[in-house]
């Protein structure tokens, strides 16, 4: 029986490691399916969700906002709208990057320079897909605040992860350092001097 789930591990590990990349993909569709929209599109598509935004405001916050007062206030906020959408994307796609990064063992700085460089190497090519497309052009500002979306996106991702490495996954660990020593012909430090 000890074979078998042992077996039943290392089949899973081999078949839900690479899953763990399913998230990133999803999430590279979805940035580039909103860069492919037409500029009048995009613009819609930001001025709905102020709309909504600024009227559950005015419902919970208890405003007395008038609808022309909302549809004003969520077109003069549709800049802030953009570049809000842009910071969120490109957080998750961080956070959908650097998970897989580290379950496959990549930590610290490496982590950290690996999935930046990608992540920021994808706003880039984002940005250049969306000169393609009519009423959009590239921005370099725009490049700046995905990037500005992806380091957080990591530190959090390195954060979760060195925590559960700690807190969850220690304890299940079977600390077999003492018998390696053993083997080699070492022997451990002691403890007190």
């Amino acid at each position: 029986m000890k074979y078998f789930l042992m077996y039943i591990k290392q089949t899973l590990r081999f078949v839900l490691k690479p899953l763990s990349f399913a998230p990133a993909i999803i999430m590279m569709c979805i940035i580039f399916m909103f860069s492919a929209q037409e500029g009048a599109t995009s613009s819609q598509l930001s001025y709905k969700v102020g709309i909504k935004v600024f009227s559950y405001a005015n419902e919970k916050l208890d405003k007395g906002w008038t609808k022309e007062h909302i549809e004003d206030l969520s077109e003069s906020s549709q800049f802030y709208v953009r570049k809000t959408a842009h910071f969120t994307e490109y957080f998750l796609l961080a956070v959908s990057v650097a998970f897989p990064l580290y379950v496959y063992g990549v930590r610290g700085l490496w982590l950290v320079f690996t999935a930046g460089i990608f992540c920021a190497s994808f706003a880039c090519l984002d940005e250049y897909h969306q000169s393609f497309v009519s009423g959009r052009s590239p921005s370099k500002r725009d490049v700046l605040i995905d990037c500005c979306g992806v380091l957080p996106g990591i530190i959090l991702t390195r954060i979760v992860g060195w925590t559960g490495r700690m807190t969850i996954f220690k304890p299940l660990s079977n600390s077999e350092e003492p018998d390696k020593n053993r083997k080699k012909g070492k022997r451990r430090k002691p403890l007190h001097n």
